[in-house]
């Protein structure tokens, strides 16, 4: 741990305008630089590429701010530089990574916006805890929208233990510091060993007065940290799905409104903190995630509970008032597991003929959690072009199974998840998890290229049986490099005319012609999706 420390004109103004403090690099000049500077973050992006476009003006300004910190920001054309890119697996863009030297990569987990760019690059330049003093505790208490402070006298080992066991878990999401000085906990209100969250909204702070213990802070963390009733967008959906709590959506179309009805409720949300998070959402711009919530989309305002954990969707009546009365009710009948959830499924297949197994949520359970097999499953969107791309090859995948009389061990399966509720929360298309037989609850995800040969070592790597299947040539299709197949995936993607929901669904971008750019941003101001 280690202390917090805090006109010209014509060309030549055009010339001072167009300067950027994100470096351009090469495959010359990248290695050199991830070895000078500490900490570097770095942008896989393409020209053409949607996604890059638009976080191209963020991350400049992340890189302006950051600049002063001396953290640098970087980018690399993957078009000009595709060895470059494949070698550190960039397989969409914009892909983010950072670089602590050329042997520690991690990738990025942040949001695209440069107010978090900044947050979280902030974080990962501190020590997992900062020791601070009288004088540096002001600034550490304002410095994120967040930040966690300790309390504990310089012998209390355990204490010291315990916090910096979880400040190293959640060091990307908060940051945290610590103070010996009895002096500096009484002017805080607190005594020895306690635990306050300082924070830009509702009261201000939060104190955690118990005895320290890993899980109590990491609840009392995630359950303080957010506002009593926040607001759910791009920035922040991830966040309330990481909590673990159930999220109470409140949809209306305009601001006013949603405040109108986030101080109706104010009062409900705070009985029931910590057990159900309470936000607001714009139902003009994400009007289209009340679907996926098994509301009707074009009725609000509206309201709906979702179970974070198990992905099950609880909707309000959409012919009822929105009051603090019927709404408390129907909180307090879903804490109480009086409410039934809504399920949204296609009929169960009639016959499974094909290689692949057809899930919808009716028979999910059947055979996805069949504690006797192995089971790989896709969740894809039939819109999806990188799933439209991989589904010869699944089906593929699937008769190699078959043909090796393995149905009784693995099962090859694919679910949209667009017409049926799962159990999983899936944040891009195509997902592809294996359930491991006798393991059911800790599934694996797999994030390596979409080639056959790479599922079958999957599959025998992660599955409980082992089993490899022969398989002699890859498709010219798997044998192209990675960014030329990219690019061709993505521009099948385009058939579907989709909302901005994909920078949140989709982890790749797509190739687009100016027509089909100009078709997004519009559909984009009508509606968007989480």
């Amino acid at each position: 741990m280690r202390t917090f420390t805090t006109v010209a004109i014509g060309l030549l103004s055009a010339t001072i305008a167009s300067a950027s403090d994100v470096a351009s690099l090469t495959k010359d000049t990248f290695p050199d630089f991830v070895k000078e500077n500490d900490l570097v973050l770095a942008e896989f992006f393409a020209p053409w590429c949607g996604h890059c476009k638009a976080l191209a003006p963020e991350y400049e300004e992340a890189a302006t701010t950051l600049k002063e910190k001396n953290i640098k920001l970087a980018k690399v054309d993957c078009t000009e530089e595709a060895d470059l890119c494949q070698s550190f697996g960039v397989e969409g863009y914009p892909t983010l990574k950072v670089f602590r030297g050329p042997d520690n990569v991690s990738p990025y987990s942040g949001a695209r916006k440069a107010p978090a760019i900044v947050s979280y690059m902030t974080k990962q330049s501190l020590p997992a805890v900062s020791i601070l003093t009288a004088e540096t505790l002001p600034d550490f208490k304002t410095a994120d929208k967040v930040v966690l402070v300790a309390y504990f006298a310089a012998d209390d080992n355990a204490s010291n233990t315990t916090f910096t066991t979880v400040a190293e878990k959640l060091r990307d999401d908060y940051l945290f510091g610590a103070s010996s000085d009895a002096e500096v906990a009484k002017a805080e209100g607190v005594e020895f060993p306690s635990l306050v969250l300082y924070k830009s909204f509702d009261e201000g702070k939060a104190v955690f007065s118990e005895a320290f213990d890993v899980e109590a802070i990491e609840k009392f963390a995630k359950t303080t940290s957010i506002p009593l009733i926040g607001e759910v967008g791009p920035e922040t959906y991830a966040g309330y799905m990481a909590t673990g709590i159930p999220l109470a959506y409140i949809f209306a179309e305009t601001e006013e409104e949603r405040t109108t009805l986030s101080t109706a409720l104010r009062d409900v949300a705070e009985l029931y903190r910590g057990k159900v998070s309470f936000a607001t959402i714009d139902a003009k711009a994400f009007g289209a995630h009340a679907g996926n919530l098994n509301l009707k989309a074009d009725i609000f305002p509206a309201f709906a509970i979702q179970d974070t954990v198990n992905n099950k969707k609880f909707p309000f009546d959409q012919e009822a008032k929105i009051t603090a009365e019927l709404i408390g009710k129907f909180v307090q009948d879903f804490v109480d597991g009086n409410v039934e959830p809504s399920i949204k499924s296609e009929p169960i297949p009639e016959k499974q003929d094909g290689p692949v197994q057809i899930v919808v949520a009716k028979n999910y359970d059947d055979i996805v959690l069949d504690d006797a097999k192995d089971v790989l499953i896709e969740f894809y969107a039939p819109w999806c072009g990188h799933c439209k791309a991989l589904a010869p090859k699944y089906d593929i995948l699937g008769k190699l199974y078959v043909d090796a009389g393995h149905e009784d061990k693995i099962t090859i399966a694919k679910v949209d998840a667009t017409l049926n509720d799962v159990p999983d929360e899936i944040q891009g298309f195509p997902t592809i998890k294996l359930y491991k037989a006798g393991d059911k609850k800790n599934p694996v995800t797999y994030s390596g290229s979409r080639s056959i040969e790479d599922l079958i070592k999957f599959v025998q790597e992660n599955g409980k049986y082992k089993i490899e299947v022969a398989y002699e040539e890859e498709t010219e299709e798997a044998q192209k490099p990675v960014v030329e197949s990219m690019a061709e995936q993505a521009a099948a993607a385009t058939e579907s005319v989709k909302s901005a929901a994909e920078e949140v669904k989709e982890t790749v971008s797509s190739k687009a012609s100016e027509a089909t750019e100009a078709a997004k941003t519009a559909a984009a101001e009508d509606h968007d999706e989480l």
